[in-house]
C-alpha cells in the first residue's frame, strides 16, 4: 500500500524556520540541500509509515522518528495518509496542542 504524505501548517512553519536558521549559519546551498534531504526522508513514509516510536503518552497515534541525530519528525498515520505535524531541530523543548 502506498500512503499519501502531507505537512500540517505547523510543520511547514518549522521547515521555514529551520531553513532560515541554516541559511544564516551555513549559507543557501547547505540550507537548501539539508531541507531537500529532510523532505526526501519524509517522502519515504509513503512506503513505510509505521516506523519510529509511538508517543501515545503525548497524543494518541503520534509517532516520532529521528533524522540525522539533529531533527525529530513528529507524525501520525491515519488510514492511508501520513501527516507530518512538527519537525523539531536541535533538541528544542516544545509542547503539543490538543489538535495534534
Amino acid at each position: 500500500m502506498t500512503y499519501t504524505v502531507g505537512f500540517d501548517a505547523a510543520a511547514r512553519a518549522d521547515l521555514a524556520e529551520l531553513y532560515d536558521y541554516i541559511l544564516a549559519e551555513a549559507g543557501e546551498a547547505i540550507a537548501r540541500d539539508y531541507l531537500e534531504k529532510l523532505m526526501d526522508y519524509c517522502a519515504g513514509f509513503e512506503t513505510f509509515p509505521e516506523r519510529g516510536l509511538r508517543r501515545d503518552e503525548i497524543h494518541p497515534g503520534l509517532r516520532t522518528v529521528g533524522y540525522r541525530r539533529r531533527a525529530t519528525i513528529a507524525f501520525r498515520v491515519k488510514g492511508n495518509s501520513v501527516t507530518i505535524v512538527r519537525i523539531f531541530h536541535g533538541g528544542r523543548n516544545v509542547t503539543f496542542s490538543e489538535e495534534v
